[in-house]
């Protein structure tokens, strides 16, 4: 049995054009266009689950996925953002200013968390235990999800070191497939819906 996993990174927002931490900003009316155009270009899926996040929700309704064959949209706590703790809301430029050694820290070990939230370890694996359930129910799964979702899912699927995370960009209304069968993934990256 083959499992596919779509993910798509969400529209443009305020948060995601200043690399702010999520601050449950909405899409901004540029997204919310681009996602419009690119409503019914995306696979038939058995399943649509989301990051909880605004923006995903926004993007996931532009793009018309509650309207879609599957049961409707529900969202999915596994696949949330990063917990930036205290962090959340400031941009990287902001928190590096304040706090020098915290952010080289975190970015230098994988499994630190000195906002207070959780670790990029945590993330890969949290993403991870998720799309190993997923592999189980076969059939295809869109998911509208932020990009350090698709980053953490790509380092779980190819074995890669957490530290990868870094290393990885995934750019707003981007499609990444995964597709497995006994234990093993292949990755489709980055496709753009418009």
């Amino acid at each position: 049995m083959t499992s596919r996993v779509v993910f798509i990174t969400p529209a443009t927002s305020p948060s995601l054009r200043q690399a702010r931490f999520d601050d449950g900003d909405s899409i901004d009316a540029r997204g919310t266009a681009e996602a419009r155009s690119a409503a019914g270009s995306l696979p038939p899926a058995d399943r649509v689950v989301l990051s909880p996040s605004v923006r995903c929700r926004e993007t996931a309704a532009a793009l018309g996925l509650n309207d879609t064959e599957a049961e409707g949209a529900e969202a999915a706590p596994e696949l949330a953002g990063l917990n930036a703790g205290r962090w959340r809301g400031r941009t990287l430029d902001e928190i590096g200013a304040a706090e020098p050694e915290a952010v080289a820290h975190w970015l230098a070990d994988p499994t630190a968390a000195p906002h207070g939230g959780e670790s990029v370890q945590d993330v890969c694996d949290r993403v991870g235990r998720w799309l190993e359930a997923a592999a189980e129910t076969g059939g295809r799964t869109l998911a509208v999800v932020e990009p350090e979702v698709v980053r953490a899912a790509a380092v779980h699927a190819l074995a890669m070191p957490a530290a990868a995370f870094w290393r990885l960009d995934a750019p707003p209304l981007r499609a990444t497939e995964f597709s497995g069968r006994a234990g093993r993934w292949n990755l489709r990256l980055g496709r753009p819906l418009v």
